[in-house]
């Protein structure tokens, strides 16, 4: 089975680690380690960056945990990228967002819920023929959002590359 922590490192180190910022053109608006105050504006960190101090690395992990990683059924994906590739873009887009994605690949209903179809689907592909056709369908995403919204285009190639990771 897949296993957290190795997903969350490599995550971490795509979201630029544990760094406050805002970057112009961002619809996340201000991120704490790539948490969005905009997408979790309950997130109890923010209660320390606004006091003036740093989030602790595990509520930063336990968010990711409970908000991407339970809603992706991680532990139940037998393969590490497999598993890891959906995480990360789920971090990324949203879990329902990645959540369909894996389902078009996989050949099943795209409904947004990780369910026992999915696993299964999931768990029966070659998972190297799962990442690589993951990582087409990302991208095209990211192109069909620079397509519809050109301010976006300053973050395709960064996107790209990070749908790139751990293919091959």
């Amino acid at each position: 089975m897949a296993d957290f922590a190795q997903a969350y490192e490599a995550m971490i180190r795509r979201e630029g680690g544990y760094v406050l910022h805002t970057v112009p053109g961002d619809r996340g608006g201000q991120t704490y380690a790539g948490i969005s105050r905009r997408a979790h504006p309950q997130w109890s960190g923010w209660q320390s960056i606004d006091a003036g101090g740093t989030p602790s690395a595990d509520e930063v992990r336990s968010l990711y945990r409970q908000q991407y990683w339970r809603a992706i059924f991680g532990d139940l994906i037998e393969h590490q990228g497999v598993a890891s590739s959906i995480f990360d873009f789920a971090v990324n887009a949203g879990v329902r967002v990645a959540v369909v994605l894996a389902q078009t690949v996989a050949g099943v209903t795209p409904d947004g819920v990780m369910g026992p179809v999915t696993l299964q689907a999931l768990n029966s592909m070659r998972p190297d023929d799962f990442v690589a056709r993951y990582a087409l369908a990302k991208i095209a995403r990211y192109v069909a959002i620079v397509k519809r919204d050109k301010t976006q285009a300053k973050f395709l190639l960064g996107w790209i590359n990070r749908a790139l990771e751990g293919v091959a």
